[in-house]
């Protein structure tokens, strides 16, 4: 997984708990709501990032056998 996209997402899920809180402070709730729904997509994201890399250890794991 690129370092690029993994920066990406977590900058995503930043930007989403910024939303929520700006929701929050303004009484916002629409803004809030949709905060948290950016929130999971970034976490989603996040968890993709961590599944490639678990199979890229995997891969390596069985293609250095000696």
């Amino acid at each position: 997984m690129g370092i690029g996209d993994k920066a990406k997402h977590q900058a995503e899920e930043a930007g989403a708990k910024i939303k929520q809180g700006v929701g929050k402070v303004t009484g916002n709730e629409e803004m809030e709501a949709e905060g948290h729904v950016d929130e999971a997509k970034a976490d989603m994201k996040q968890a993709g990032d961590e599944v490639k890399d678990a199979g890229e250890r995997a891969k390596d794991v069985f293609t250095d056998r000696d």
